[in-house]
C-alpha cells in the first residue's frame, strides 16, 4: 500500500519535496475511493466502510473545488489524468 502512495504522489507533485498539494490529495483519496468501492461490492452491509466513503467522496470534491477555483489549468489535468466526471 505505501508503494501505491508512494507512486501515486511521485506522479502528481509539483516540486521534488511536495507530498501534500491539493493534485497529490486528490489523486490519493481517489485510490482509497476506488479501493473501498471494491470492497463495498464484496461486503455489501459493511455501513461503517460506506460512512466513509461517502465522506472521502465529499472530501475530493471539495478539493476539487478549491482546485477548480485556484488553478484550473492544473484541476483539468488531474482530473484528465485521474479519469474522473466533471
Amino acid at each position: 500500500m505505501q508503494v501505491q502512495k508512494d507512486k501515486i504522489a511521485k506522479e502528481f507533485k509539483i516540486s521534488e519535496n511536495d507530498n501534500g498539494s491539493t493534485p497529490v490529495q486528490i489523486a490519493l483519496i481517489t485510490y482509497r475511493i476506488e479501493k473501498l468501492t471494491e470492497h463495498s461490492k464484496l461486503h455489501k452491509h459493511d455501513y461503517s466502510s460506506k460512512k466513509g466513503l461517502v465522506t472521502l467522496v465529499d472530501q475530493r470534491r471539495k478539493l476539487l473545488s478549491y482546485l477548480r477555483k485556484s488553478d484550473n489549468n492544473k484541476y483539468q489535468e488531474v482530473v484528465k489524468s485521474l479519469g474522473l466526471r466533471r
